[in-house]
This record gives C-alpha cells, structure tokens and sequence, in this order.
C-alpha cells in the first residue's frame, strides 16, 4: 500500500516539475555516484550495483529525449578508477564495454540519429573496451541530432595537462607561434572534442564535489551544479526534473541580476551624452535575451525623459 501511494505521488510530483520547467540546458554532465554503496546496503557485491546502474543509464537518455536536451556526458570511469581492486575493475571494463556495444546496435540509438563518442585517454584501457569504443564511434559517426559522450580513463587534471604540454610542444617545434594561443588551440588539443559548454552538472550519492569533471567546459562556462542524495541505481525522473528546475532557477536568478547591473550602469552613464549612452546600451544589449534587452530600453528611454 504504501509503495502504490508513493508511486501516485511521485507521477503526480513529476507532471508538476514538468510543468514548472520550459526549454532546460543543453548539455547535461553525470557523475554516477553510489553504485558500489547502493549494494554494499543490500548485501552485494559491487558488479551488482554497477549493474543496476545500467539501467539508470538508459533511462536517462529516454528522459533527454523526451526533455530535449542535446548532449549528455557520462562520467562511466575516471582515471582514479584504475586504482579499484582488479575484479572490480576488470567487471566494469566488461560493463562499458558491452554497454557501448549494446547502444551502438539498439534501433533507439538509430531512429533518434544519437552520435556516441569517449573522451579520455583511450589508449590506457584495455583493447576489449577500446574495440568497442572504435565500434560504437564507427556506427554513428554521421548522426547529429543528439550527443552521448562516455567519459572513460577521463581525468580533468590530467586533460589540461595534456593540452598545455601539446601545445608547448607545438610552439616550441615551430609549428605553433605563441601569439597564436588561444581558446581554439586549447579547446582542439582536449580530450573532450568537439563538446559543448556543460550547462549543468549533476551528481547523485550525496557527495558534493565534482571530482575532476569537465573543468575546461564546466568551470569556464559557469555551470549549474545539482547534487543529490540517491545513488545511482535509485535515480528517477523526478530527481533528473529537479535538477533541470535547479539549473533554469540559477539561469533566471543570474538573467535578473545581469539586467539589473545594466540598468544601474545606464543610469550611471545617463549624464554622458545621448550617443555615448546608446552606445552603451547597444552593447549591453548583445549579451542579454530579448526581455531583458527590452527593459533595459526602457530604462534608457526614461532616463532621456528625464533629461528632457
């Protein structure tokens, strides 16, 4: 009985977030926490919760679909992850490897035109799992309506570091000159290319950090960052919903503020002359959405009545 009302309520939570949420992020990142702990508490062995939380992962891509999101990155193994005990880790080498090949083969994948790619340094797994990473590139290399990106051997550190050190080499051999660096020949140099700004991180298990993910796309871009306590295996819906709502509260809140300084600098400006103020404004007006971009007009046209 209780479960039957819990699922009643959590169908009628989710319609509601649904319906509080309009276009969401773009790019969405996943650090899928808690799978070793989510069956160490039911008496299992880890293989079990990685597993489960398998399953997890495709009902995440069904929800991007259905949310229209366009790129989603999975953290699957970090460059950490070499250290686990080798049974564990030889189990989730097996586990990538055979998702990989799952997806490239499912018609889902096909019909919804999903390109899948891994970011990381490849050549450090083992030849099973970078068979099927070539494999799973191989089948959908021509589609672009939707971007999985496995994050696997990925290290944020170690991905800058690389970057920096490709491009030192580079200038110091002649092929590069130094004035010529710039975010372009960083950005070409990374793991993680050609990936969009990450919009929103987000990490279930509890822990409230983010390990090393992304930085180069997540940090530069200021994204949203949603930390939650489900593991893995017990995300839902509804925990995916709130961490869209959390990411369009941040966007709105920061829009609110952005459009408030320009205000206030308009203002500031006002004594300036007329030309030099619409100066301000016009450029003001470039980096902000067309509703905010009309307030701050109105702003300029009350201070030329009040000049008049």
């Amino acid at each position: 009985m209780h479960s039957r009302v819990r699922k009643l309520f959590d169908r009628a939570y989710e319609r509601l977030l649904r319906r509080d949420i309009g276009d969401g992020p773009d790019h969405v990142a996943i650090i899928m926490d808690g799978n070793r702990r989510y069956a160490r508490e039911r008496g299992d062995e880890a293989t079990a919760g990685h597993r489960e939380g398998s399953q997890t992962t495709e009902q995440v891509l069904r929800w991007c679909h259905d949310l229209g999101i366009e790129e989603l990155t999975l953290y699957a193994f970090s460059t950490e992850n070499f250290d686990r005990p080798p049974a564990e880790r030889e189990h989730l080498f097996d586990l990538i490897e055979s998702k990989l090949r799952e997806f490239a083969n499912a018609d889902g994948i096909h019909e919804n035109r999903v390109c899948i790619r891994a970011l990381g340094e490849i050549d450090r797994l083992p030849e099973r799992v970078r068979e099927a990473i070539a494999y799973a590139e191989r089948r959908t290399a021509e589609y672009d309506r939707f971007r999985l990106n496995v994050a696997v051997a990925y290290g944020g550190r170690a991905e800058l570091l690389g970057a920096a050190r490709d491009t030192l080499a580079a200038v110091d051999d002649g092929r590069l000159d130094p004035v010529d660096v710039d975010v372009a020949e960083i950005e070409r140099r990374l793991h993680a290319r050609p990936v969009r700004d990450v919009d929103l991180i987000v990490r279930t298990g509890g822990a409230e950090r983010t390990s090393n993910f992304l930085p180069w796309h997540a940090n530069g871009n200021e994204a949203a960052v949603f930390f939650c306590a489900p593991y893995w295996p017990e995300f839902s819906k509804v925990d995916f919903l709130r961490a869209i709502r959390t990411y369009e509260s941040r966007e709105a809140s920061w829009r609110h503020t952005r459009t408030e300084r320009a205000a206030a600098l308009v203002r500031a400006v006002a004594g300036s002359s007329l030309v030099e103020t619409r100066e301000v404004v016009g450029r003001l007006r470039e980096n902000l959405p067309h509703s905010d971009a009309e307030q701050l007009s109105d702003e300029l046209d009350r201070q030329d009545h009040t000049a008049d």
